[in-house]
């Protein structure tokens, strides 16, 4: 890859998210980078400590970086960005890109005058059962699709056991939590794999018994412009964790596991069940070092990312969409 080594790459949040992207970056071979950091982050520093830091977002971007990766919380992303891409940094924004659209528009003006790449942490896109499942669909294999489900259920507390789940961003309505946002990944790829959504319906609910001031479940109603419904299920709850697609097409099913990362299908009422299973070795790190590899390779080429500032916009629409219509729509209550 063709990129100037000599300038940094800016890590915007050192939690698991944003230590997880260092640490493949220097597997892909960078190792010039400075850190901006608030403190907040619960995690030793000790790997860390012999990294340029900064506790000002404008001495940080003195250092002129090639790229910025964002993995601060959800609420503090958008202002980031833009100091980033007034300064002609490109983008790594993890996802989602906010919480609102506020300062989304001064965002896409900045990218399209400084000519900037950002991509979109969507890193789903780049699963091997999901790209087999887009083949599969591009090949028709199971007709005109008519309903797709997305599950993923996975509890809270168990995500980060070395702090309290109660003080995470996830958790935090001020720092852009709630299921919705948080295990938002459906969202894109189910875009990606069906196209574009043209109306979302959702209730949420917060009675999980976790303690926190955000909803902890929700399910989301997706009409596609294709016609597909799509129904997404999200919750902080669940145990064990289950993350799942189920496609119906009028000629066939297609049914894809997170946990074993397998995809099985069948076409025709008489065809037997077929089954894609993962890459040997396959493990959940190779989907980041994939999407970083990505980024730094259209960097290098001056490519948009498979997934864009655009995608992730689409995607928050959807999430915004369903919160408005859950907080509106009216209730009705069954009696006897």
């Amino acid at each position: 890859m063709n990129i100037n080594f000599d300038k940094p790459i800016l890590i915007v949040g050192l939690g698991s998210i944003g230590r997880r992207h260092l640490k493949n970056l220097k597997t892909l071979g960078h190792k010039n980078f400075v850190l901006y950091r608030t403190g907040k982050s619960t995690l030793p520093d000790k790997e860390i400590d012999d990294i340029p830091t900064e506790y000002d977002l404008a001495k940080a971007l003195a250092h002129k970086p090639i790229a910025t990766i964002i993995a601060n919380p959800t609420s503090l992303h958008i202002p980031v960005a833009l100091a980033a891409a007034q300064s002609g940094s490109h983008l790594f924004l993890e996802k989602p890109i906010s919480h609102n659209l506020d300062g989304i528009d001064e965002l896409q003006r900045l990218v399209r005058k400084n000519r900037l790449i950002v991509q979109v942490g969507f890193q789903f896109r780049f699963h091997p059962g999901l790209l087999y499942i887009k083949h599969l669909l591009e090949e028709n294999v199971i007709g005109r699709i008519v309903s797709i489900s997305a599950h993923w259920g996975e509890y809270l507390p168990s995500w980060h056991p070395w702090e309290d789940y109660r003080q995470s961003y996830s958790a935090k309505k001020k720092l852009g939590g709630g299921v919705l946002l948080t295990l938002c990944h459906p969202f894109d790829y189910l875009r990606w794999l069906i196209g574009e959504a043209t109306s979302v319906s959702a209730i949420e609910s917060r009675s999980g018994g976790l303690e926190i001031d955000v909803e902890d479940t929700a399910d989301v109603l997706v009409q596609f412009k294709s016609g597909a419904i799509g129904n997404v299920h999200l919750d902080y709850i669940e145990r064990p964790a289950q993350h799942f697609v189920h496609i119906i097409g009028q000629d066939g099913i297609i049914h894809w596991n997170n946990s074993d990362a397998s995809v099985k299908w069948r076409s025709g009422l008489n065809e037997k069940w077929k089954k894609k299973l993962a890459p040997k070795n396959f493990e959940r790190n190779k989907l980041y070092l994939s999407e970083m590899r990505h980024f730094l390779d259209c960097i290098a080429k001056s490519e948009q990312p498979l997934c864009t500032l655009d995608d992730g916009i689409q995607a928050l629409k959807i999430i915004l969409a369903g919160k408005i219509s859950s907080s509106l729509s009216p209730r009705r209550t069954l009696k006897g």
